[in-house]
């Protein structure tokens, strides 16, 4: 499929490969996975003070499942999150995974 190269949405739900400029349809389980996240805990998966800080912090994408409210949440929903927040869009999850 194309690979598109420009940068729209929000920051916070951006998937790496949008801030590396090379992105397909993979981009949407990235934001899916933004949004369980948050339902999930209440809070966005990547944060820092600066916009800078959100895009490096996307980038590394490292997921922390040790805070609240992640211990009382099942593995089964925290291994969704995780494989919806893949940085390699290869290895995410696709739509039909995600649903089935």
């Amino acid at each position: 499929g194309e690979r598109l190269t420009q940068i729209v949405g929000n920051l916070y739900y951006m998937a790496p490969e949008v801030l590396k400029r090379s992105y397909g349809p993979e981009i949407d389980i990235w934001s899916a996975g933004v949004i369980l996240y948050i339902l999930l805990s209440g809070v966005p998966p990547f944060w820092a003070e600066t916009e800078q800080g959100i895009t490096q912090a996307i980038i590394e994408s490292v997921i922390d499942f040790k805070r609240e409210p992640w211990p009382n949440v099942s593995a089964g929903a925290k291994n969704l999150v995780k494989r919806m927040l893949n940085p390699d869009p290869k290895q995410r999850l696709s739509a039909e995974q995600v649903l089935g």
